[in-house]
């Protein structure tokens, strides 16, 4: 005997492109439960198997009428049904949009050909369009005198909220649970990250088993080359244990990778504890540095360099892409800037080995103006910079050695310049710039916080802007009412991306 206790599908709001995979509790002859699939036509001993069937309403709503993402109606009595599917798990077409989907089970006996009960119906709601984004168009930089040359290069930066936190308590009040699901969420992310065309990408937040399993693969069919480091402690789901990190991707056909450094910022701060004398020190020491932050840093060549008698001659053109994400409490701002250094020092030792253009992009946790981003942006943290205050294990002392040589700007500081935006409206794309720390209004938009904690950074004796990804307006994050946030089922993340294309600047 073959028993179906309980069924249901993961969203009762059914997108195209986004499987429906059912849950089904089965209660075998000896009492066990299973949520084993026993497809028709498998092979099984006793012969009891599982009879999938999905229809599709014939009655349908046209489609502007079911892009309403929070109620999207029920079948009415009498409705009647089309096949669309005979497996476990099905994808909805565009054919689909406007019609209710009906998936049923029923235990069957293979060997006599015989239902062992009736059948276990779900109902959908009515599958509706895919959500897309509005669209963010290059903003060319007027000020660089670089035009699009085959030797310039677009870096994207996104942190693309592992699904270990994207938990209802945090998301829930503005988005639906369908939306904020990873099997929605991975396909809305993969196809806006697509859709920028980026020659590297610098992600934040990359669930390692997603991106073996994900990111990794449906990336190499687009042509990129993945590279990742994963964070040094995992996380435990409630299920099972799990972990996030940063990846970057590159084209295959414009770059080959070089060498690659892995930092962990735990293993600097075991050296640091170990120069310490008291015990106490060493125990206070690691109890506050070890936050399994990572950074990953890749030494790319481009295959087509802006010389081509330079690559005639051998002369190779390297770039380095740094790719971090710093911890993230608010209160802890000695780690945060301790972290910062820490990568920067180590940018300068391979900057010192070569001549080799540098990017430092990724979720930094720091506003503007804070002192990681003072350090970034001015190669130094002022002594009176309140931030230097809270240092309970003197490791920010003397503040003077806070500094670093590399010429570092922040891409988007651009954008901010008169004159300089190209565009349609340059007016209105200043508008979303802070006229005082020249950054982004925000890139992080959520129920509790909105700001700026994203940056690309770039060496500018080496590298020029020559265009810049449209930064979205507030009230793309915060819905028609103001209530809203990311993030929901335009946006796949509660950070947003973003994008530079660079020149290499002639020496």
């Amino acid at each position: 005997m073959l028993t179906v206790l309980k069924t249901h599908l993961p969203t009762d709001t059914p997108i195209i492109g986004c499987e429906l995979a059912p849950y089904v509790l089965l209660r075998r002859s000896d009492s066990t439960l299973t949520t084993e699939d026993l497809p028709e036509g498998g092979q099984f001993e006793d012969g009891l198997c599982l009879r999938s069937r999905w229809y599709r309403s014939v009655n349908s709503r046209k489609e502007e009428e079911v892009v309403c993402y929070r109620g999207s109606g029920g079948a009415a009595a009498g409705d009647s049904w089309v096949e669309v599917g005979r497996n476990r798990s099905y994808t909805p077409s565009p054919e689909d949009v406007g019609h209710i989907l009906k998936y049923e089970v029923t235990p069957f006996d293979s060997h006599n050909g015989t239902e062992l009960e009736t059948p276990t119906c779900v109902l959908t709601g009515r599958v509706i369009p895919i959500p897309t984004p509005p669209t963010r168009n290059m903003l060319p930089v007027e000020g660089s005198a670089s035009t699009s040359a085959p030797s310039n290069f677009t870096v994207l930066t996104y942190n693309v909220l592992a699904d270990l936190y994207a938990s209802t308590e945090m998301y829930g009040s503005y988005c639906p649970p369908w939306a904020l699901s990873w099997a929605y969420r991975k396909q809305s992310l993969l196809r806006e990250v697509l859709s920028y065309q980026a020659d590297v990408l610098c992600l934040q937040e990359v669930q390692s088993d997603h991106f073996e399993d994900f990111f990794a693969p449906e990336l190499q069919k687009h042509g990129y080359t993945a590279v990742y480091k994963k964070k040094t402690a995992q996380v435990y789901t409630g299920s099972s244990y799990t972990i996030d990190g940063c990846a970057t991707f590159f084209r295959a056909d414009r770059f080959a990778l070089v060498k690659k450094y892995e930092v962990e910022f735990n293993k600097a701060a075991l050296s640091l504890s170990e120069a310490l004398s008291a015990a106490t020190q060493k125990k206070a020491a690691l109890n506050r540095l070890l936050k399994d932050n990572v950074a990953l840093i890749v030494v790319l060549e481009a295959l087509e360099g802006p010389d081509p008698e330079a690559a005639a001659s051998g002369k190779r053109q390297l770039i380095c892409v740094a790719n971090t994400h710093i911890h993230a409490n608010p209160e802890l701002k000695d780690v945060k800037l301790w972290q910062v250094h820490t990568l920067l020092k180590g940018l300068e030792k391979i900057a010192a080995s070569a001549d080799i253009p540098m990017l430092v992009a990724g979720d930094f946790n720091s506003m503007p103006g804070s002192a990681p981003h003072s350090l970034l942006a001015n190669g130094r943290v002022e002594a009176s910079h309140p931030e230097l205050l809270t240092d309970p294990l003197g490791i920010l002392r003397p503040p003077s050695k806070l500094c670093h040589q590399l010429p570092l700007v922040s891409a988007y500081t651009a954008l901010a310049h008169p004159g300089v935006a190209s565009s349609a409206n340059p007016e209105l794309h200043r508008q979303r710039v802070d006229p005082n720390t020249h950054e982004p209004i925000f890139t992080n938009y959520s129920a509790d916080f909105n700001g700026t904690l994203d940056y690309i950074f770039y060496t500018a004796n080496s590298l020029v802007p020559v265009s810049l990804l449209e930064l979205p307006d507030k009230s793309v994050a915060a819905g028609q009412n103001g209530n809203g946030g990311l993030p929901n089922p335009q946006w796949g993340s509660d950070h947003i991306a973003l994008m530079a294309e660079f020149a290499f600047k002639q020496q």
